[in-house]
């Protein structure tokens, strides 16, 4: 009777022993697998360059999310399952057919508690620490479990397939740059990130997704010089002008033949009154095209990153834009482009214009037609599209399909927009108020 006690308590002790160990390697999983997918691949980044062999680890296995966790949840529950059996046999033992009701609710609690919630917690506050840690383990769980995983994978994507869901093994559940306008939203919202950072930061992404024609001068709004004026009144014009490059046409403005420097254009003028015959007289024979510069044509399809790009190669800050049939359509500089991602840029030359965007005391805003819905939209934080037009007056009028008169009133996307300036055929003043 001694013995058979001694032995029951021995079985009963080594049994408590092995769940007390699957429970801490069922947490052991729990937490892993909540550390490696919610830690930061660009914090372990910085530390594995740092050095830290973890964080190395840990960006390579975390390279194949679904091989990863398809190798931490095969861990994750043969130890539950081998846990749950055998606390299932220790309190029959012990209590008899109701053993079962209570180590399923006992070992509820204990998994619930100590290997879910716990540590997936601390995972959460600590993600990339205990993703630096885990690592090595988990690469050595994922080796070995590979080929089971690799089965499950096949197994899995051909049930999907079956319900005509195409699984890209390539694709991440989240694009970086999509990971960082959520950041960023989520951020501004909550007042831990600047409006003026957030719409920076926003800006320098959206370069590789905008084109010129969307930020480019109209060719309405360009000034030009004509190479046919007497060179004192070009002279007058460079001088007046607040622009430093003017392009140069002959006869119609759609014959560019250069773009003139006013410092290269002062440099000539000068040389040509100092020299031998000196004098007013002598800039009778200046010729502005020797002046100018080639012209640098791009076109209107070019997206803002490659342009940017493209001016940092040539060394110019200068472009104009063309359509696919040849025809001049504006001008865009190196300063255009820069303005999409750090805003208006002014210096002491600038001339001192109205701000495009007024608030009235009444909520409604008045707005200039040129002024292009990005930059409402930035100023304003709303959300009108621009997939139709570059303007708000370009807006209005896709809207409505038609050249709206001085008065008019139209409600869409969610706005109430009224017409109280036009010239011409161009909207130039529009009252805006949020419905």
């Amino acid at each position: 009777m001694d013995t058979s006690s001694t032995a029951l308590d021995a079985a009963f002790w080594i049994t408590g022993g092995a769940i007390l160990l699957l429970l801490v390697l069922s947490a052991f999983f729990s937490g892993s697998e909540t550390a490696l997918t919610a830690a930061s691949r660009g914090k372990l980044r910085t530390q594995a360059d740092r050095g830290s062999r973890g964080a190395a680890r840990a960006l390579e296995i975390t390279e194949d999310n679904e091989r990863l966790i398809g190798s931490v949840l095969l861990g994750n529950n043969m130890v539950n399952i081998l846990a749950t059996s055998l606390a299932t046999a220790l309190f029959t033992r012990a209590f008899g057919e109701t053993g079962v009701a209570v180590a399923t609710l006992v070992m509820t609690v204990l998994v619930l508690v100590f290997a879910e919630v716990l540590p997936k917690t601390y995972a959460i506050i600590n993600s990339e620490k205990a993703a630096a840690a885990v690592a090595p383990v988990i690469g050595v769980v994922v080796a070995i479990f590979a080929p089971v995983v690799t089965a499950v994978r096949f197994l899995v994507r051909g049930v999907l397939r079956v319900f005509g869901v195409k699984v890209d093994p390539d694709s991440h559940i989240l694009a970086v740059r999509e990971e960082i306008v959520g950041a960023l939203q989520l951020g501004h919202s909550e007042g831990v990130v600047q409006k003026e950072d957030r719409d920076r930061i926003l800006g320098a992404l959206d370069l590789g997704d905008r084109t010129v024609e969307e930020i480019m001068l109209h060719r309405s709004g360009i000034e030009m010089v004509d190479a046919g004026n007497a060179p004192e009144n070009i002279l007058q014009q460079c001088l007046n002008s607040p622009h430093t490059r003017l392009p140069v046409f002959r006869d119609e403005p759609e014959n560019i033949i250069g773009v003139v420097h006013a410092k290269d254009l002062l440099r000539a003028m000068y040389k040509q009154i100092s020299g031998g015959d000196g004098g007013a007289r002598s800039l009778k024979r200046f010729n502005i095209a020797d002046v100018a510069m080639p012209p640098y044509f791009v076109p209107e399809t070019t997206t803002l990153d490659d342009q940017m790009r493209q001016f940092l190669r040539m060394r110019t800050h200068f472009a104009l834009v063309v359509d696919e049939y040849g025809s001049l359509q504006g001008l865009i500089t190196l300063e255009d482009i820069l303005e999409e991602i750090v805003g208006e840029i002014t210096d002491e030359f600038d001339p001192d214009a109205e701000h495009p965007i007024k608030r009235g005391e009444d909520g409604q805003y008045f707005v200039d037609g040129a002024i292009t819905i990005r930059d409402l939209n930035r100023a304003t934080d709303w959300n009108l599209p621009d997939d139709e037009a570059n303007t708000i007056a370009g807006l209005v009028i896709h809207e409505a399909q038609m050249i709206p008169v001085i008065g008019q009133v139209f409600s869409f996307h969610g706005f109430r927009f009224e017409v109280i300036a036009r010239d011409g055929n161009r909207i130039t003043g529009l009252k805006i108020r949020p419905l």
